[in-house]
């Protein structure tokens, strides 16, 4: 009961998966059930987010910013429910899209750190190639610690190999974040203007719902794409849903090729830190500091 217990009050602070989450929602609204008792049903799990949300369902109060509080899927997840119960849209089918959005960018995120987790491993296991050059000497019989800590051109190899390795680590992590994936949903911005259109709101109204439901981590995310789409739609005289939840796959298919791209890119520019700053670090920490040990035992002459 104490591990039970213990186990429950260490996950509440973790919010709940928000697909598995939604997906659940989605049935039971399908079924017929109202929001209010849908949540309550969710809340059943004792999790403080769905407690926080059905509490505020049954007093008619803001479920969009209870759900964007956690962060992370639930802000795109806040940001559909909120156009959606602004415009009157079907909550069931609209959070059936959700789920497979959020399905779609948690693919992406698979593929591009599957792909990426090789070269940067590597980098990592190379990164220590420097400091183990300096028990390798030692295991060859060279008081390399001694001639780096007090011969003044080993002083000066101890610093610059160091300076180096720091170097080295912090380009390296600087180009594996570049090649991570989007932690948001791509297409997001889309994705609300079909919710919009599609309960019948006019293109004036559905821009400034959009514009106020857009989280704040992907409020940068451009408009001209999903503007130009509903004004070619206009001009077509075809309805602009489709076309923008059309476009919102195509956002998400473009990241995950955008992704294997930067990770196919990550294992070249990887090499660059490797041969500018980890080797030179490993000859100036490893084999220099021999090479004076020889000099100084007056092997050479």
């Amino acid at each position: 009961m104490g591990v039970t217990a213990a186990g429950r009050s260490g996950a509440a602070a973790v919010p709940p998966d928000a697909i598995e989450t939604i997906m659940r929602l989605a049935v039971l609204l399908s079924a017929g059930l109202p929001p209010t008792r849908a949540w309550s049903h969710l809340a059943a799990d004792d999790d403080p987010l769905l407690a926080a949300a059905a509490r505020a369902a049954e007093a008619g109060g803001d479920v969009g910013a209870v759900l964007a509080s956690a962060g992370g899927a639930w802000a795109e997840v806040a940001a559909v429910w909120t156009v959606a119960v602004e415009t009157g849209a079907p909550l069931a089918g609209t959070l059936r899209d959700v789920v497979g959005a959020l399905r779609d960018a948690a693919e992406v995120r698979g593929d591009i750190g599957v792909a990426l987790a090789e070269p940067a491993a590597t980098a990592r296991l190379l990164g220590w190639l420097p400091v183990l050059g300096i028990p390798l000497s030692a295991t060859l019989g060279f008081d390399s610690v001694g001639i780096l800590l007090s011969d003044p051109r080993g002083t000066f190899c101890l610093a610059a190999g160091a300076t180096l390795v720091v170097i080295a680590r912090v380009w390296s992590r600087h180009l594996w974040r570049r090649a991570r994936p989007p932690t948001s949903v791509p297409g997001l911005r889309a994705q609300l203007w079909a919710v919009a259109l599609s309960a019948g709101v006019s293109a004036d109204r559905a821009r400034g719902l959009v514009d106020a439901a857009m989280p704040e981590s992907v409020s940068g995310e451009p408009a001209d794409e999903a503007t130009r789409t509903v004004e070619f739609a206009h001009r077509a005289g075809v309805p602009a849903a489709e076309l923008l939840r059309a476009h919102a796959w195509l956002a998400r298919h473009r990241a995950r090729t955008e992704g294997r791209t930067a990770a196919a890119r990550l294992s070249t520019r990887l090499l660059l830190p490797l041969g500018v700053c980890t080797l030179p670090a490993f000859l100036l920490l490893g084999v220099v500091p021999m090479m004076l040990g020889v000099l100084r035992s007056g092997a050479l002459p």
